[in-house]
């Protein structure tokens, strides 16, 4: 039968504004579904104001991908320092984000890679901090933590590059360091391996139901160094040589 979508939005909302924690979400209000987890998402994103821009990311190269909307409370740009009170949990992660110069407006497409990347204007270094409403990050199922934006806590945008069409993100040095120690200097790191193929189904599926992508909005495309929890006080930094890079202080 169909579950409760505002019952499970206000659950989400009501967390997230209080910083109190979830052991589940309400009997009846648990998403069974992408569908479901998405429609709870769209639920939250009316209740949080205008979408600021979105997460996007896919477990392998082939695999669907999934997407968070995310509100201008949640982003911070070229922000050096952030209270630990915002968190509950602190999961660093260093990713590449696109900010897009003009609308994608869903009855337009499809786009191809090339008209996606050709409504982008400039591209950056992030930090995206994993957390969550939930009380044990990751311990619900897997709906639940899609339907809570995707364990989204805060992203934080470096300098955007203009010059960025010579970039190559699936052969992108970066390097990931918490408190003076290098812990990832790879190059790639991404599970879904190349970004574009997320900002194009994000713009012809993906961002559909909430407008399309809009111009000014920036789209965050999945770790390029995995998940590491951390505790504050602490100092994260993520370099992409020849993109530039982003550091975080969380006190």
């Amino acid at each position: 039968m169909p579950i409760d979508i505002d019952a499970a939005a206000r659950a989400l909302v009501d967390a997230r504004r209080t910083g109190t924690r979830l052991d589940a979400l309400p009997e009846g209000a648990r998403p069974g579904s992408e569908a479901e987890a998405y429609a709870v998402q769209d639920a939250i994103a009316k209740t949080l104001g205008p979408v600021a821009g979105w997460k996007v990311g896919a477990p392998g190269p082939t695999a669907t991908p999934a997407r968070a909307f995310l509100h201008a409370d949640t982003i911070f740009v070229e922000t050096d320092e952030l209270p630990a009170s915002l968190f509950h949990v602190i999961g660093a992660e260093a990713e590449i984000a696109y900010r897009f110069g003009r609308d994608l407006p869903p009855e337009a497409g499809p786009y191809d890679r090339e008209a996606v990347l050709a409504a982008v204007a400039t591209m950056h270094p992030a930090i995206e901090i994993a957390d969550t409403r939930f009380t044990v990050f990751g311990a619900v199922d897997a709906h639940s933590q899609r339907a809570d934006q995707q364990n989204h806590g805060v992203l934080v945008i470096g300098p955007g590059l203009t010059d960025w069409r010579s970039l190559a993100p699936v052969t992108q040095p970066v390097r990931l360091t918490i408190d003076g120690s290098v812990l990832h200097d790879h190059i790639g790191g991404n599970s879904a391996v190349d970004p574009v193929r997320l900002l194009v189904w994000l713009a012809n599926e993906g961002a559909r139901s909430l407008g399309g992508i809009k111009a000014g909005q920036v789209v965050t495309t999945g770790s390029c160094t995995g998940t590491d929890f951390v505790a504050a006080p602490t100092r994260i930094v993520a370099e992409f040589p020849g993109l530039g890079s982003v550091a975080l202080a969380i006190a």
